[in-house]
């Protein structure tokens, strides 16, 4: 879309050059209908979408093809469905991840509009310029940007389109912002040096929570040891000559194991990252 856009920029002025309406006409319609959706609402369009997005779906599916290896191996289809049953758990798990990065990401974003405001102002802008600026530099206001620009701009109420942005996941920040920009606008107090305070308060916490992170990677490892550990017999039996697997799969009391295992195994994950978010103060 990045690369049509720029191919096809200003390709409506070239019944200017004399190259032809007919062809001016129809590049400036090709780009007018990527610009405005209409290439994107394709069949071709949304499989490039989905290309372009393959990394959020491949790690899920690749549920699919283990649990047909491992249904060969064993010679049961039981494999098979327990990899599709999981294809949407880990789908699941793959964006919490991906929102969590996200939400960093815009925690980040938050403490640099913050201290880039305060820069603004220091130098001696005006808030709303300088908010304006700040935000077009930074993106830290994500979907909420056009109403707080509208705001700064036009002399709207500044505070309560911050709030409205501190809404995101990770742009809690914005709610401080909203209140210094409140206390400023009120009181007469100086907004550069409580956007200082405040972006230092930020950091500390966002630093904290790195620490916490960090400290709590030791115990997540384990956490993944031990779920793996059933998986790793299975390959040891497997080399032994044991067939773990057709035991498993193919005898009542195997059977029977391998269902009490597995009810283990969920209660033991399920404990561990209980006990791993509430370290993490969730």
């Amino acid at each position: 879309m990045r690369r049509a856009r720029l191919m096809f920029a200003g390709a409506g002025t070239g019944a200017e050059t004399g190259s032809g309406t007919g062809a001016g006409a129809g590049l400036g319609g090709f780009q007018a209908a990527v610009a405005g959706g209409g290439f994107r609402a394709s069949p071709l369009g949304r499989w490039l979408a989905a290309v372009r997005h393959r990394e959020r779906w491949r790690a899920e599916w690749l549920c699919l093809p283990l649990g047909l290896a491992l249904a060969v191996l064993g010679g049961s289809v039981l494999p098979l469905v327990a990899g599709a049953l999981a294809v949407p758990l880990l789908g699941r798990r793959l964006r919490l991840e991906q929102r969590e990065r996200a939400r960093a990401r815009r925690a980040d974003q938050v403490i640099a509009w913050c201290a880039a405001v305060a820069g603004e102002l220091r130098a001696g802008r005006q808030p709303g310029p300088a908010l304006v600026t700040a935000a077009r530099e930074t993106g830290a206001l994500g979907a909420g940007a056009a109403p707080v620009v509208a705001a700064a701009t036009f002399g709207g109420d500044v505070p309560a389109a911050l709030r409205s942005a501190a809404s995101e996941p990770g742009a809690e920040g914005l709610a401080g912002i909203a209140a210094c920009w409140q206390v400023a606008v009120d009181g007469g107090a100086g907004l550069a040096s409580g956007l200082e305070r405040l972006e230092n308060a930020l950091r500390a916490e966002r630093e904290q929570q790195d620490a916490l992170r960090s400290e709590l990677a030791g115990p997540r490892t384990t956490v993944l040891l031990l779920a793996l550990l059933p998986a790793l017999g299975l390959v040891l039996g497997t080399a032994m000559g044991a067939s773990p697997l057709r035991v498993l799969l193919h005898s009542p009391a195997g059977f029977g194991c391998l269902l009490v295992a597995a009810v283990l195994e969920t209660a033991g994950v399920v404990w561990a990252a209980r006990i791993v978010r509430a370290g993490e103060g969730r």
